[in-house]
């Protein structure tokens, strides 16, 4: 099941009513870019609304992520908002990063989640977090 991050009409985070006043400012940020952001295109994006420090941006993000309404692209060093308001879970999370366009697709799917599970459990291995990111072109890329 795909989630993209290039469009976020109808993204309403109905869980946005406890966080702090900077968390909330991080994740509106996040659902309304057009891509993944740095902490610091975060900042620069929020100094308006009283974020003058990285420190505030990586605590509202640690929370975020967290909580599963954002997560961090490692390979970018960037995060995105969770695509889909009700998926928080804590298996796999994957990403497809177009590396011509910058689009982001967020997926779980189950047979990589079990087969993951089955190694682990064959390994004695436990496991804490699970993210998978693929690198390419999206369809729109390949056909330009």
């Amino acid at each position: 099941m795909a989630h993209s991050h290039d469009d976020h009409s109808g993204h309403n985070h109905v869980w946005a009513d406890d966080l702090t006043k900077n968390q909330g400012l991080v994740l509106g940020a996040l659902a309304h870019s057009d891509g993944p952001l740095s902490a610091y295109d975060i900042l620069d994006k929020l100094r308006g609304d009283g974020l003058r420090a990285p420190l505030q941006v990586y605590r509202a993000l640690d929370k975020l992520v967290e909580r599963g309404l954002a997560h961090r692209l490692e390979s970018l060093n960037a995060f995105v908002a969770c695509a889909d308001e009700h998926c928080h879970r804590s298996g796999l999370i994957a990403f497809a990063i177009c590396e011509g366009c910058g689009k982001v697709d967020e997926f779980a799917d189950a047979v990589i989640e079990e087969r993951l599970g089955d190694w682990a459990g064959q390994k004695d291995f436990k496991v804490e977090r699970t993210t998978m990111e693929i690198r390419g072109r999206c369809g729109a890329c390949v056909a330009a």
